[in-house]
């Protein structure tokens, strides 16, 4: 048997990469699950949702950009469809309050940002230009998505408690950057390869902190009394809502 070209070795750790996605899309089930049977969203929050929806329209974008984003395409198809089901449930469940502000949100950033990002896209820009600026955008939502846990790694080494990070949502986002990393370097696309390695070094540094602080135990922690900890979630979305804006804004001054 031969060695694998680049084209198949692309696809198999494409492939790979939607399988690993998919179960990563599905990592809220169960806090849906909770928000059914209770009849209520109390306590959650909408942002990683609708965060989630325009990361995933974003990259099925890039996806259509590309002449070989097929792989690009599958799972973030599939990753509009879950997060459209996410908001829906949470919708139906929220209060009045938080549904008007979960609405607001996705006219927003949905509607308003991603609309932007299509139009200065399709009538101002061109071939691997347009290419290259929603590849940047798209690679931006990613880094901040690795760079953001850093409060979370600092608040377990000064608590010496690891009560706020989820050991397998670590290792699951570790193994997801490392795949896509291998199908970005082997389809030379440096706005899928970059980003994830740095979400492997990340994703690394996380598993280390948790090995090393998992046996402490700290008697003065403050959060044991709170129904629902702080989600890494919750945390990363606020500097991706920002990462929209700042992105959208720079493609705008580069072409004036």
């Amino acid at each position: 048997m031969g060695i694998l070209t680049n084209h198949q070795l692309s696809f198999i750790f494409g492939l790979f990469g939607n399988i690993v996605s998919f179960f990563v899309f599905l990592a809220p089930v169960p806090t849906f699950c909770d928000i059914y049977k209770k009849k209520s969203s109390a306590g959650y929050h909408s942002i990683p949702y609708v965060i989630g929806l325009c990361s995933a329209t974003l990259l099925l974008y890039y996806g259509n950009l590309k002449p070989n984003g097929f792989l690009i395409i599958t799972i973030n198809s599939i990753g509009c469809v879950i997060e459209v089901s996410y908001l829906i449930v949470y919708l139906i469940y929220a209060p009045r309050k938080e549904k008007k502000f979960t609405l607001t949100l996705i006219l927003v950033l949905n509607v308003g940002a991603f609309g932007t990002v299509m139009l200065v896209s399709n009538f101002l820009l061109t071939g691997f230009k347009r290419i290259s600026a929603v590849g940047w955008i798209c690679a931006a939502y990613n880094l901040a998505e690795f760079v953001a846990p850093l409060s979370i790694m600092k608040k377990v080494i000064t608590t010496k408690s690891v009560e706020f990070m989820s050991f397998s949502l670590s290792c699951s986002l570790t193994l997801c950057a490392t795949i896509w990393f291998f199908y970005g370097l082997f389809i030379k696309d440096k706005f899928i390869a970059l980003p994830n390695l740095v979400g492997i070094s990340f994703g690394i540094t996380q598993i280390i902190i948790y090995l090393i602080y998992c046996g402490s135990k700290n008697k003065n922690t403050e959060t044991t009394s709170e129904k629902h900890p702080v989600q890494p979630d919750q945390e990363i979305l606020e500097v991706k809502m920002i990462v929209i804006y700042k992105s959208v804004e720079s493609i705008e001054s580069d072409i004036v």
